[in-house]
C-alpha cells in the first residue's frame, strides 16, 4: 500500500476524525484541504502553510524529531504518515532541554485555538529568570558561580521541563489539530527502496511505500543498515546516568532541603572529578528532578534504562557535599532510573545510495546530555528536510535528501563536540584556576548554536546547495 493511497479501515491510526480518502489532502482527505486551499481552517483543522507538493513522506518514530519533521512537512505542503512502535501514549521520562534555536521553531507553530506551541509549553517549563544556575564545588558545597540567564527573547524562548509532558502536547497537536495520521504499535522489520519509491515492511508483512522515508526511530533504527550498508557496532561510553523526577513533599518536610522548593524554580549543579550532579525544581518548586552523570564500566551491548537503587547513588557521593545525598534521599526509589550509555562513532552519511531513505535525530547523530541540544538538533533536522523536499520537488527527492545532509552535517558535528567539552570542563576542573576565574566553568551558551534560525538558514542556502548536489 502506498502512503498516498486509501487508508483501510481497522488500521491503528490515531486521528481525530475517520477520514477515508488517504493523506494527500484532497477533498475530505486527512489534511483537510479543499481545492488546494492553503490558508485558514478547513473542517476545523489547521491547513499547511504552502501549496501541496504531491510528495508523500513516511516518518518512522514519533519522538520529538519525528513529530517535528511531521509538523514541518505538513507546513511545507507534503503528505505525511507517522509510524511508531509504542502502543499507547504514556507520560514518561524526566527533564529535557530545548534551546532558543528550538524556541524559534515552536514559536512558528500556530494552533487551532489561536495560540502558539510556545504558549503551551511555557507554563510547564522552568523559570530561572531570577534564580539563575548555581554551580557548587563537589566536596565543600560552596557556590562557586551563579550564572544568570540571558534576557529572554519572546521570539526564541528556552524550555526546560518534563519530557513526557512536552511530548504529550506535541503528539496531541499533530494528532488532533493537524490530523496527521499516526499508526501506533507498528514494528518495522525492514526498510527498502527502489528508483521510484521507498518503503517499510511491518512485522505483520504489510508494506507501505512513499516518495521518501525518514528514519527517526533512534540509534537502533533499522534504517541505519540500509543507509550505511553495514551494521555499526556500539562502544562503551564509560559513563552512566542516574536520573529521577518526583514531587516535592519530602523535600518540603526537611528544613535542610525546603529552601529548594519554597521560593519558586531553582537550578543547582555540583561538579567534581568524573562526576556531575544537576538538581532542579520546576513548576514553582512543586516538582523536583535530578541527573547524576558518573563513570561506569558496565559491559552492555546497547544504551538501556534500568530501575535504579539509591544505595548505588550514595556510593558515587562518597566524599561529596552531604546536601547531595540529602536531596537524593527524598527520591522514591520507584522514580529512579539507571541509564547506561554506550557510544557509536559518528556516521559518515545520513542518506541512502538511492536518496529516498534518510536518518534524522538520534538515528543519525547521538548527543551527550551535557550538550543540552539533542532534541533541538533533531528539530532543526525536521525543519531543514521539509524545506529541501519542497524546493527540490517530487521528481528530485534524492537531491533533496542529499541537500539536507549537506546543510546539516558540519553544524551537527560541531554541536555534538560541545557535549564532550562541557563534560570534560566540569569533570576535570582545576579548582585553583576556577578560584581565579569562576566563569571558566560556566555552562556555555554559544551564539552560533542558540542564535541559529534553521528555517531562515535552510531557505537562504537551499538553492545553491541543490545545485551543488544535483
Amino acid at each position: 500500500m502506498a502512503a498516498d493511497e486509501q487508508v483501510s479501515a481497522g488500521e491503528a491510526i490515531i486521528s481525530g476524525d475517520s477520514h477515508t480518502n488517504g493523506i494527500n489532502g484532497h477533498t475530505n482527505g486527512i489534511n483537510g484541504h479543499t481545492n488546494g486551499s492553503t490558508n485558514g481552517h478547513t473542517n476545523g483543522q489547521l491547513s499547511s502553510d504552502k501549496p501541496k507538493t504531491g510528495i508523500s513522506v513516511i516518518i518512522v518514530g514519533a519522538g520529538f524529531g519525528g513529530l517535528c519533521a511531521a509538523i514541518e512537512c505538513h507546513r511545507q505542503g507534503h503528505s505525511v504518515q507517522l509510524f511508531e512502535s509504542f502502543k499507547e501514549l504514556k507520560v514518561l521520562g524526566d527533564i529535557i532541554s530545548f534551546g532558543a534555536n528550538a524556541g524559534r521553531i515552536f514559536r512558528r507553530w500556530h494552533t487551532s485555538k489561536g495560540d502558539r506551541m510556545s504558549d503551551r509549553l511555557r507554563p510547564l517549563s522552568i523559570d530561572l529568570s531570577s534564580y539563575g544556575f548555581n554551580i557548587h564545588k563537589y566536596d565543600t558545597g560552596e557556590i562557586v558561580l551563579n550564572s544568570k540567564n540571558p534576557p529572554a527573547d519572546p521570539e526564541a524562548p528556552v524550555f526546560n521541563g518534563h519530557r513526557g509532558e512536552f511530548h504529550s502536547i506535541l503528539f496531541n497537536y499533530v494528532k488532533d489539530e493537524l490530523h496527521i495520521p499516526i499508526r501506533l504499535g507498528c514494528r518495522i522489520e525492514k526498510y527498502f527502496e527502489t528508483e521510484s519509491e521507498a518503503g517499510i515492511e511491518l512485522d505483520t508483512g504489510e508494506k507501505i511505500t512513499a516518495d521518501v522515508v525518514i528514519g527517526a526511530d533512534g540509534v537502533r533504527s533499522k534504517a541505519r543498515e540500509l543507509v550505511l550498508g553495514y551494521v555499526d557496532k556500539p562502544k562503551s561510553s564509560g559513563y552512566a546516568v542516574f536520573r529521577a523526577w518526583f514531587e516535592n513533599k519530602d523535600m518540603l518536610a526537611d528544613p535542610e532541603t525546603r529552601q529548594f522548593c519554597e521560593n519558586g524554580d531553582t537550578f543547582n549543579g555540583w561538579i567534581g572529578p568524573e562526576v556531575h550532579f544537576l538538581f532542579s525544581t520546576i513548576k514553582g518548586g512543586s516538582d523536583c528532578c535530578w541527573v547524576l552523570t558518573h563513570v561506569d564500566d558496565a559491559d552492555i551491548e546497547e544504551s538501556w534504562s534500568f530501575p535504579g537503587k539509591l544505595e548505588d547513588v550514595y556510593k558515587v557521593f562518597e566524599g561529596w557535599d552531604p546536601m547531595c545525598k540529602r536531596i537524593v534521599s527524598k527520591t522514591p526509589e520507584d522514580k529512579l532510573m539507571d541509564w547506561k550509555l554506550v557510544y557509536r562513532d559518528p556516521l559518515p552519511r545520513w542518506v541512502s545510495d538511492g536518496g529516498r531513505t534518510m536518518l534524522l535525530g538520534d538515528s543519525a547523530h547521538l548527543f551527550l546530555p551535557t550538550s543540552a541540544q539533542g532534541a533541538t538538533q533533531a528539530m532543526e533536522d525536521g525543519v531543514t528536510v521539509a524545506i529541501c523536499l519542497r524546493e527540490a520537488g517530487k521528481s528530485n527527492v534524492g537531491a533533496a535528501t542529499r541537500a539536507f545532509q549537506e546543510i546539516r552535517y558540519e553544524r551537527v558535528k560541531g554541536v555534538q563536540k560541545t557535549g564532550e567539552t562541557t563534560r570534560d570542563m566540569w569533570h576535570k576542573a582545576d579548582w585553583d584556576k576556577v578560584k581565579e576565574d569562576p566563569k571558566s566553568i560556566a555552562f556555555p551558551r554559544d551564539e552560533w548554536i542558540h542564535g541559529h534560525d534553521a528555517e531562515k538558514h535552510a531557505e537562504s542556502v537551499i538553492g545553491e546547495t541543490l545545485a551543488k548536489v544535483s
